[in-house]
């Protein structure tokens, strides 16, 4: 550590985002990122931007993006907050709803960046766990709180909460705010953004990385009361107030208006994931029910790192987190059918292996006690 830096950076954890190595030919399921190019339309509108534009500042209120966005989501551009991904929005929403006496919650199991957050801008925090099933149980979220987090669907597990469960949390806690980070709703849920107008102190938190294929654009996006979204842009704009350049709002805008493509590439991510999850439960595989980008899945009788290895050795990368609970358990984005499909190969080689390996050590066993 050096001797410059502040208490606060001596003490913090960062979060540490998916390896993203730079191997040819290499099979990438392990940071959730769509395997399909963006909308046409992108392209299309990236290749027409005047690049002299660049000299100038972008427009600091977003406005054309934000506009987009409501006339999606049917709500008013006031309603609407962008920024630089969701992991900024949620960065500025920690910072304005989440400074309070009282401490925050979210899940024991969940997107690892909150504790970040927490910590770098010193946040008191408490965790309720998920249940064995990994689901948010909200019954075991206090009312006496200084605000509630979670993923829906949940990171890394893939389980989805319905509305219901959600509008009986608000219902029962209206004095604090409730962020549902969905960056992965399109996978196969029903949006919360339906519940903003019932209920002011709901904030829906969303992104283009995983359904809208513009992960290296970084644009992010929030929806919720209009008093919720002005305290936002206090925060944003007394920390960077361009938070978006010219070709991420170009790119934003163009792929919130291709409604065809975007429901052609999800419905194939979806496809996918149903044919590996069966995939799986035939080579012994338990999978978490997903409703996301990514299946979350276990072998009872081999070793998730072993596994993650070995895929490593045939350039197939997964994610796996060594941390207590879920430590036998392997994260899998799916990617294109021949991706997933090559993956299922892998595998069968690697338990085929395994087994005969162990196999081999039975009957040299046995082989020895006859000696």
């Amino acid at each position: 550590m050096s001797r410059f830096w502040s208490e606060l950076a001596r003490g913090l954890e960062p979060y540490v985002p998916g390896e993203q190595p730079k191997v040819a030919d290499l099979i990438k399921l392990n940071t959730n990122e769509n395997p399909y190019p963006p909308s046409p339309k992108v392209m299309a509108a990236i290749d027409g931007f005047d690049l002299e534009n660049l000299k100038l500042y972008p427009d600091p209120n977003c406005d054309s993006l934000k506009q987009a966005l409501a006339d999606y989501h049917q709500v008013e551009r006031k309603q609407v907050f962008v920024g630089n991904g969701s992991d900024e929005v949620l960065g500025l929403s920690f910072l304005a709803f989440f400074k309070q006496a009282k401490p925050l919650l979210f899940p024991d199991i969940t997107y690892s960046f909150y504790p970040v957050y927490c910590k770098l801008f010193e946040i008191d925090y408490q965790q309720p766990p998920l249940n064995e099933a990994f689901e948010i149980d909200l019954q075991a979220y206090p009312t006496d709180n200084g605000g509630i987090i979670f993923p829906n669907p949940n990171a890394p597990t893939g389980r989805l909460l319905g509305l219901n469960e959600i509008s009986t949390l608000l219902e029962r806690n209206r004095d604090s705010v409730v962020i549902v980070d969905e960056a992965y709703i399109d996978f196969g849920g029903e949006s919360a953004i339906k519940l903003v107008n019932q209920y002011p102190n709901l904030l829906v938190v969303q992104t283009f990385s995983k359904s809208r294929s513009l992960a290296g654009s970084r644009v992010g996006f929030a929806i919720g009361d209009a008093e919720l979204i002005e305290g936002l842009e206090r925060v944003k704009n007394s920390f960077n107030s361009y938070p978006l350049d010219m070709l991420a709002l170009t790119a934003g805008v163009a792929a919130i208006e291709d409604k065809t493509y975007f429901e052609s590439s999800r419905q194939k991510i979806i496809d996918s994931r149903e044919w590996l999850v069966a995939e799986l439960e035939k080579l012994g595989f338990d999978t978490v029910p997903s409703a996301t980008n990514f299946v979350f899945s276990r072998h009872p009788k081999h070793d998730a790192e072993v596994i993650f290895k070995e895929l490593r050795k045939r350039k197939i990368i997964v994610r796996y987190f060594s941390k207590p609970r879920i430590d036998q358990y392997l994260r899998i984005t799916i990617g294109t059918q021949q991706e997933v499909e090559a993956l299922v190969v892998a595998l069968k080689e690697i338990l085929g292996a395994a087994k005969k390996t162990k196999s081999s050590n039975v009957s040299t066993r046995i082989a020895e006690t006859l000696v």
